[in-house]
């Protein structure tokens, strides 16, 4: 037989409500009478439910979790691993994300998603870019949200965000250090605020090292960032007879894209030209050859996420709070000292 709510309330001499506020840490609850709770929580093998968590706090327990359909794939399980670091972290306080994609380029015609629009999650995680449409009808709901690897250009919100800047600085500085100085970038999407300090941070290297930023070296009209995107980028680069010992991609997608043209046109990795990618994909290890980039550890980003969003729930945040997730430089084969 399930043990409930009452039956650790009758155990512990108390009522439910108090074993509701025990259960979310409430300090009105004396240290006498929450470790008597929790004595007969621990004896009787209790689990709470949905419904004994929300007697109280008038919560559901659950959180949404939104992703454009463009980053939810199975050929790149980015955002994937972030929404894994969300429920793991999830578990450790017994709530239950629920998941949904949205249109990538979503309109007045489309939808919010249900749990939205029936008000049954506390809170809404929005990883990635995101219409700023979806962010206005989303505000009317008056939820708690928090935004990963995303900032939006209006309001002020709680994010997760990866630390780009650093991330592009050094992996220019990566390439510098072995000697190249006719660095390239490709980039594309240049409105998401972590593909633009990405660029940010290679500049911000050129500079610091006394080496000229020279604007034939930069694509970043792309208007998206997948492995087309890069291949293009780059063969237009050569297309018009750029000379480049080095290049440093916005993304791994770019970046694998690129090393796609590059073989095509007879060029060497890393011999003739090193790459550099970002994110740290699972797909890096499988090139030819296996791609030097900074790893992002998407599976903290979630957990962090989370964090937040407890924080935020229990009204231990009082203001909007940004959270600064630091990246790290992976070598792999695909770069190599400037031959001379």
């Amino acid at each position: 037989m399930r043990v409930t709510i009452k039956d650790v309330a009758r155990k512990a001499g108390v009522s439910t409500a108090t074993v509701s506020l025990v259960l979310h840490d409430n300090r009105r609850i004396s240290v006498e009478t929450r470790k008597r709770v929790l004595k007969a929580i621990h004896e009787l093998e209790y689990q709470p439910s949905q419904l004994a968590r929300g007697l109280v706090m008038k919560q559901t327990g659950n959180i949404g979790f939104i992703l454009t359909e463009d980053h939810f794939l199975r050929t790149e399980p980015f955002y994937t691993r972030i929404f894994l670091g969300t429920e793991f972290e999830a578990r450790e306080s017994s709530h239950f994300v629920l998941l949904t994609t949205i249109p990538t380029q979503f309109t007045e015609e489309n939808s919010l998603p249900r749990f939205v629009t029936q008000q049954s999650v506390d809170g809404i995680i929005v990883a990635g870019k995101v219409p700023q449409l979806l962010i206005e009808k989303l505000k009317h709901y008056n939820m708690p949200f928090i935004f990963i690897d995303y900032y939006p250009p209006k309001g002020d919100y709680s994010a997760v965000l990866i630390d780009n800047i650093h991330g592009g600085m050094v992996a220019t500085e990566h390439l510098i250090k072995l000697g190249h100085k006719e660095i390239a970038f490709i980039g594309g999407d240049m409105e998401h605020p972590s593909i633009n300090e990405r660029y940010i941070g290679y500049k911000m290297a050129l500079e610091k090292h006394g080496i000229r930023y020279r604007s034939e070296l930069v694509i970043t009209s792309e208007e998206a960032t997948g492995k087309e995107s890069g291949l293009h980028a780059v063969c237009s680069l050569l297309d018009r007879d750029i000379k480049f010992s080095a290049l440093f991609a916005c993304n791994d997608a770019m970046a694998i894209g690129a090393m796609e043209c590059l073989r095509k046109r007879g060029l060497k990795i890393p011999d003739q030209v090193s790459v550099v990618g970002f994110d740290d994909i699972e797909s890096d290890v499988f090139q030819d050859p296996p791609l030097t980039t900074i790893a992002v550890p998407k599976f903290d980003l979630g957990i962090e996420a989370m964090r937040l969003m407890r924080e935020v729930l229990a009204n231990k945040v009082r203001k909007n709070k940004k959270v600064l997730v630091p990246v790290e430089l992976v070598l792999r084969k695909s770069t190599s000292p400037l031959k001379k």
